[in-house]
């Protein structure tokens, strides 16, 4: 990494001389002079999908153990996957497709 002005320089060493032996290892493995510690925090954005994805596989599992294990397949589990990421993330798209989901179950009920 180059282009550091001599106080980023202390810094990045003293970086270096704080990590434990195994992390220091693996930075002078790779290269010193390539390793960049001050590399920007993980957007917010990015924080709130990996928390949306936790959840939304949390969701998966509960529903997969206490659906019928008979009829369900691959295509069934990539469909329900699909429209759970639709729903937990907000999607118009899967919350219309809930919707009609939601009124053809009750006709469905009343025998029109």
């Amino acid at each position: 990494m180059a282009g550091l002005t001599p106080e980023e320089e202390t810094r990045k060493k003293a970086i270096l001389d704080a990590m434990s032996p195994r992390s220091r290892k693996r930075v002078l493995d790779k290269g010193y002079e390539n390793w960049d510690p001050f590399l920007p925090p993980k957007d917010p954005m990015d924080l709130r999908m990996a928390q949306r994805r936790e959840m939304a596989l949390s969701l998966m599992r509960r529903f997969l153990r206490e659906c019928p294990q008979e009829g369900y397949g691959n295509a069934y589990g990539q469909g329900a996957w699909e429209i759970c990421m639709g729903i937990t993330g907000g999607d118009d798209r899967c919350r219309g497709i809930y919707d009609f989901s939601c009124w053809y179950r009750d006709f469905l009920k009343k025998g029109e």
